[in-house]
């Protein structure tokens, strides 16, 4: 009901630094197998958990996963004052929230703008990224050669730079429109807010400038995780001939359009449970989400990396050991530890000492 009480769900916001010295924040909330969601640009850690056009793709991948997102450079809880939004910034950023997140393996979703960012990404670590799922997204903007499209995305600065930070919604509420066409007053009142507290208007017109010049399509043959493509069939963001040259150039790729105009498909529409649906289905599709029986060997549920860490915390190696010894910062490691305590199934203060246990009696 709009206007109810909403109740955030514990997330913990953590920081880290991509290799030019630029703090990303990135969030994790949820339970289950990881999750990491290379999210669009309009984004806020903290605003987009009070946002009815945010919120329940939150809530309800947090169900099913282990969410981590993160806000992008120039964005929401990330340094604003950025002025490098190129292609291998980005690609550093998001390898740095992996890092410092301690994760070996995960299922990445690439919304709208993060496509060419996750290309590059799988690509160049095919063993990390388990399954892979395009939304409302693409490989280059300039990959489709629509002449509309290029008019419309210089209208779109145009118009950011013109009005983004007033105090009314008029400018911002033109890409409000293109978003989210089918939107209540409510929720496009929630984007035009958004948009403002998320970027300023100087970052957000440089930073699509240079996210114009990007195309990864030479790259889609060289994917070989399973892949899932989800699209608005009506999207006026992103036309539905993204999605097509995605699935098309991927070998084995599988497209699903969604009736729905909306580039971020609303909860109260009907292709919102599709799009759950179908992605609930396809991240399970690699067994990822079966329960783990807590009395298995440790050696066959815990990554080498993990064991790594394990068994020197068996030979009496504190953090600060783990961490000189595997060359990993100390965060890392802590992350590495959370990561087993989560897979063995152990909680509080004698978690450490459970996993060692289990270790050692497994031989």
């Amino acid at each position: 009901m709009a206007g109810s009480p909403r109740i955030t769900p514990k997330q913990e916001v953590r920081f880290c630094r991509s290799a030019d010295g630029v703090t990303i924040a990135y969030a994790v909330h949820g339970s289950g197998p990881p999750l990491v969601i290379d999210s669009c640009w309009l984004s806020h850690l903290q605003y987009d958990w009070e946002s009815p056009v945010w919120r329940h793709y939150l809530s309800e991948l947090g169900k099913i996963a282990t969410v981590y997102r993160f806000d992008e450079r120039g964005h929401g809880l990330s340094d604003r004052e950025v002025t490098d939004h190129g292609l291998e910034p980005r690609i550093a950023d998001l390898e740095a929230v992996v890092q410092d997140a301690g994760l070996e393996r995960f299922a990445l979703l690439a919304m709208s703008q993060g496509g060419p960012v996750a290309i590059e990404y799988v690509v160049r670590h095919p063993e990390q990224v388990s399954r892979l799922v395009f939304y409302g997204s693409y490989p280059g903007s300039s990959a489709v050669d629509l002449p509309e499209e290029r008019e419309l995305d210089e209208a779109l600065n145009a118009v950011i730079e013109l009005g983004w930070e007033r105090p009314t919604p008029e400018f911002r509420r033109v890409f409000t429109y293109l978003m989210i066409p089918g939107a209540s007053e409510e929720q496009m009142g929630w984007l035009d807010d958004l948009q403002r507290r998320a970027v300023t208007g100087r970052i957000a017109a440089t930073a699509r400038r240079q996210r114009r010049a990007v195309d990864s399509n030479h790259l889609l043959p060289q994917i070989s995780a399973p892949t899932l493509v989800v699209h608005s069939v009506g999207d006026r963001m992103n036309d539905f001939d993204y999605a097509r040259l995605l699935a098309s150039r991927i070998d084995g790729a599988r497209l699903v359009g969604l009736e729905s105009q909306n580039h971020i498909v609303l909860e109260d529409e009907p292709a919102w449970p599709v799009f759950l649906q179908t992605v609930t289905e396809f991240l399970a599709e690699d067994g990822a989400d079966d329960p783990v029986d807590p009395e298995d060997d440790p050696r066959s549920v815990l990554s080498t990396r993990e064991l790594e860490v394990l068994e020197l915390a068996a030979r009496g190696h504190d953090n600060a050991g783990i961490a000189a010894e595997l060359t990993l910062s100390v965060r890392t490691v802590e992350r590495h530890f959370q990561n087993i305590y989560d897979k063995l199934g152990l909680r509080g203060k004698s978690a450490r000492t459970g996993a060692v246990g289990r270790l050692l009696s497994s031989g």
